[in-house]
């Protein structure tokens, strides 16, 4: 035998390609199974090269939020969750119904009434979950302005008398760790506008799915709507509303209407006014953001 293989071939196939070799599929079959092969699809088991100092974040992470929790300051995870069409498109998953519902053949971007950019703010405490839902970009404006909304709102219902506040996230995105205009908004909506003492840790390149709200919140959404198109803001922000479970989470949902460009730029200048700390244990990913009223 050649050291050819077959991998994407039909019974069929095979038995053409064996030409003159008649044989017929079933016995093709039983060979295949008999040698140990069959159809399979591919494995996610090989991992990237993982940052030396993994470990060591996971461990600070969860030291700042004991340290959190025995002062009962709020500690909350936040991110992104998967941008979604609005209108008369597919939403993966299955309903119970007698017939299924007709929904577009083709998601084109021209036939939906907007892109919907779902930010979430889980609180650890309490285990309740805000959603505020954008129209428009994702950025690190947006992002801290829905932190401030929270901050502002469902914070002091339940925390207060807080002064501190952890926020943990993901390395990238509208919140990443090398983001200037993040850190920039934090201070200034967020630490100066609250008097707030802003500790944030971002998990490592490849780690979100560590981060708490993927899934304590966002999967718990994706559930609710599963075979539910999205035909508008309203539905969608009505089905967050909905999403509960047998350990108590509840989920309140906001309509974002102003609208974020992207491309914001923040000089040295306006970062030199920063009142930030970088922790000494994996600086890159972990730093304090004071109120500029404070002396560090």
């Amino acid at each position: 035998m050649s050291s050819r293989k077959w991998l994407n071939c039909r019974l069929q196939d095979i038995q053409e390609r064996l030409g003159k070799h008649r044989v017929s599929t079933p016995v093709i079959s039983r060979l295949l199974k008999a040698h140990d092969y069959h159809l399979r699809g591919n494995h996610k088991k090989i991992c990237a090269k993982q940052d030396p100092e993994r470990n060591l974040q996971f461990e600070h992470i969860q030291e700042q939020r004991q340290q959190h929790e025995v002062s009962g300051e709020p500690k909350i995870s936040t991110d992104t969750k998967k941008k979604e069409l609005i209108g008369n498109f597919k939403n993966p998953g299955q309903i119970w119904c007698q017939a299924a519902e007709q929904v577009n053949a083709h998601d084109f971007k021209q036939d939906a009434l907007g892109r919907a950019v779902p930010y979430g703010v889980y609180d650890l405490q309490f285990n309740r979950g805000t959603v505020y839902l954008g129209r428009s970009a994702d950025t690190p404006a947006f992002a801290v302005d829905n932190i401030a909304e929270w901050c502002a709102t469902e914070r002091l219902e339940r925390f207060p008398n807080s002064t501190r506040l952890m926020i943990e996230t993901d390395c990238g995105g509208s919140n990443s760790a090398v983001s200037r205009a993040w850190k920039y908004h934090l201070q200034e909506n967020v630490s100066d506008r609250f008097g707030l003492i802003v500790t944030v840790c971002h998990y490592p390149t490849g780690a979100s799915k560590w981060n708490p709200i993927e899934h304590r919140l966002f999967s718990e959404i994706s559930k609710t709507w599963a075979g539910c198109p999205l035909r508008t803001f309203v539905i969608a922000a009505q089905y967050i509303r909905e999403t509960k479970t047998k350990t108590g989470l509840t989920v309140c949902a906001h309509l974002v209407r102003k609208k974020y460009a992207t491309g914001e730029k923040i000089s040295n200048e306006m970062m030199a006014t920063l009142n930030i700390t970088h922790h000494t244990i994996c600086p890159q990913w972990n730093y304090t953001i004071y109120p500029r009223c404070l002396i560090q």
